[in-house]
């Protein structure tokens, strides 16, 4: 039995949107772990608590739900254009291996004030009071996010009275943009079409909106699976079947979405690409008890993170929403009344949540020139964590 004694790496716990993870400086961590591969991925693992066969993350700093299983590495930008780096690493809870496919939405809120907090941004860019523009690198999708944060007497302020489904308290408001977001240089629809017929063995064959913005998303109607669009999560996440059948949706769409090659592939991409059900307005009531009215919505979405219903909406699926809803004849666009529109607001289990995209048809093929939202993001602790010496 190994006795080497703990090491501990300045980080912090920061909430950003509707998740919880762990922020990192690239030059604070071990040598070993400041470059991609089987030490870094050891050492977040070991920093979160995974892998976990009791699902609880008991021995790490890990929350057990894919919202809370999150780690942020930042480094000052290489780039004249950004000011940060920014990499995100979604850490499987009861398998051993992080996924670095896709981006987390709702943590590049936190990014900004992180960033401005510890010294990666320039201080000549952050005013006395206002509103300080972070011009984010996302590492792995390679694109560009502008985030604005509130400044006050010269720090990031986090106090305010801008609420967020799916979180508790009020907090500053931080707007996010996501420039062309589109993954990588990949097509806004990799298959071509806005609505494709998904054969899914056991299932059947689905239409489905297959779309990559913000994250990839397979997007299905409600109705086709026997859902109403108004489910909680305990409806799904205690159904077994239910979370298999999404899983087989979501590996056959990874499969025509070209993600990979073979479904074999796809338990060890689990973080992308998402896989939700949408559906018309309805009345239902949020899993916080308050009554959602179907005319506060243009229609109502459900989304699956890391093989669970998700309690609120993953941010880079909410990019994917807008976008979709931006583009004339998608599932999505078509569950919102149809028609041309710059902005939606969607039904989540938490609540709602209003989001824009401005979307082209350029020579033939569609480009979404930014997606806007609005977080909040807060530190919930700062200092450092410790793992034991040998666990990477």
């Amino acid at each position: 039995m190994s006795q080497l004694p703990q090491i501990r790496i300045p980080a912090t716990y920061m909430r950003g949107g509707t998740s919880k993870g762990v922020f990192f400086r690239l030059t604070d961590l071990p040598e070993a772990a400041q470059v991609p591969g089987e030490a870094r991925d050891r050492l977040l693992m070991r920093v979160i608590g995974s892998p976990d066969p009791y699902q609880k993350q008991i021995d790490g700093m890990g929350g057990a739900t894919s919202s809370t299983s999150k780690t942020v590495i930042l480094s000052k930008s290489e780039s004249p254009q950004h000011d940060v780096d920014y990499l995100f690493g979604q850490v499987s809870i009861d398998k051993a291996f992080v996924d670095w496919s896709g981006n987390c939405g709702n943590l590049s809120a936190a990014v900004g004030p992180f960033a401005i907090s510890n010294g990666l941004v320039d201080p000549t860019r952050i005013p006395q009071n206002g509103e300080a523009e972070v011009r984010i690198w996302q590492a792995n999708i390679g694109k560009t996010i502008v985030s604005r944060v509130p400044i006050t007497d010269g720090e990031v302020q986090e106090t305010g009275d801008f609420e967020l489904d799916g979180v508790t308290f009020p907090a500053a408001e931080v707007p996010v943009a996501f420039k062309d977001p589109a993954d990588g240089e990949g097509a806004i629809f990799p298959t071509g079409n806005l609505v494709d017929d998904l054969e899914v063995p056991g299932v059947g064959t689905l239409k489905a909106t297959m779309i990559n913005a913000g994250i990839p998303t397979v997007f299905v109607d409600a109705a086709a699976l026997g859902y109403a669009g108004t489910e909680l999560q305990e409806a799904i996440n205690g159904d077994a079947k239910a979370l298999e059948m999404f899983e087989t949706i979501r590996a056959h769409g990874a499969v025509r979405m070209g993600l990979i090659a073979d479904l074999s592939e796809a338990a060890a991409r689990q973080h992308t690409p998402k896989v939700a059900f949408v559906a018309p307005p309805a009345d239902y009531l949020s899993s916080s008890g308050r009554q959602v009215k179907a005319e506060e919505v243009d229609l109502l979405v459900r989304a699956l993170s890391m093989g669970k219903l998700h309690h609120a909406m993953m941010g880079t699926a909410a990019v994917a929403i807008a976008s979709a809803a931006a583009i004339e004849g998608t599932l999505v666009n078509l569950a919102a009344g149809g028609g041309k529109r710059n902005a939606v607001t969607f039904g989540h289990p938490s609540g709602t949540l209003r989001v824009g995209a401005e979307a082209s048809l350029v020579d033939g093929r569609w480009m979404i020139d930014q997606a806007v939202m609005s977080r909040s993001a807060r530190v919930l602790m700062e200092g450092w964590v410790r793992v034991p010496g040998d666990s990477f």
